[in-house]
């Protein structure tokens, strides 16, 4: 051991033979190379599927901002959008859809599972977080993506919102996602009747 001790530092002092070292080089640059390349195909991918661009792709007004603008077809604003949702991601979407609307946004109810927004609180997420003065009541319920009383609460206050409006206004439906809980999930055809025909992160108006 002794020996091995004198020797180890003779031989960390001792240059490497050119050939080992390009060869080195080369495949840490190689792998620095990869690993960039794989972040970058990592930020692309989760940019392309954040809540405020997707739904910016899906919903613009036109230039004299008197039209929301629904991929192709076009609606009148006055004033008159009410804006309603539930999922995981669903208060990203409401704080871009309230940013776009402005003053055409009267009201909004969003359900979204107990914990997100405290999540996204702690991970500095601000533009997935409403404004203090929001127009939009967020309920948070459905604790371990279970049905809760706090989740039927969101869902009738929902259901009051869009039973008060008139043929004069329009309804803005905010959709993220699909799951099943897993306890759950050899039994959710009996629960639902059938596959909900829910496309994931959706916007409907």
């Amino acid at each position: 051991m002794a020996a091995a001790l004198q020797v180890l530092p003779r031989l960390a002092r001792a240059p490497l033979h050119p050939l080992l070292w390009r060869g080195s080089v080369a495949r840490l640059a190689s792998s620095m190379a990869l690993a960039e390349q794989a972040w970058q195909l990592f930020e692309s991918a989760v940019g392309a599927v954040l809540p405020g661009p997707m739904l910016h792709r899906a919903l613009s007004l036109d230039p004299s901002g008197r039209q929301l603008k629904v991929r192709d077809r076009s609606f009148q604003l006055r004033q008159n959008v009410y804006l309603v949702g539930f999922g995981k991601a669903v208060m990203g979407m409401a704080a871009a859809a309230e940013e776009l609307l402005g003053q055409h946004l009267v009201q909004g109810v969003i359900s979204i599972p107990k914990g997100i927004r405290a999540a996204m609180e702690r991970a500095g997420k601000q533009e997935m977080l409403l404004k203090p003065h929001s127009r939009v009541q967020v309920f948070e319920g459905a604790e371990d993506n279970l049905p809760d009383r706090d989740a039927l609460r969101a869902a009738l206050a929902i259901r009051q919102l869009a039973e008060g409006l008139t043929a004069d206004d329009l309804l803005l439906v905010l959709i993220s996602g699909w799951g099943t809980p897993a306890a759950h999930r050899d039994d959710r055809y009996q629960c639902h009747g059938h596959p909900p025909l829910v496309p994931a992160a959706s916007v409907m108006a």
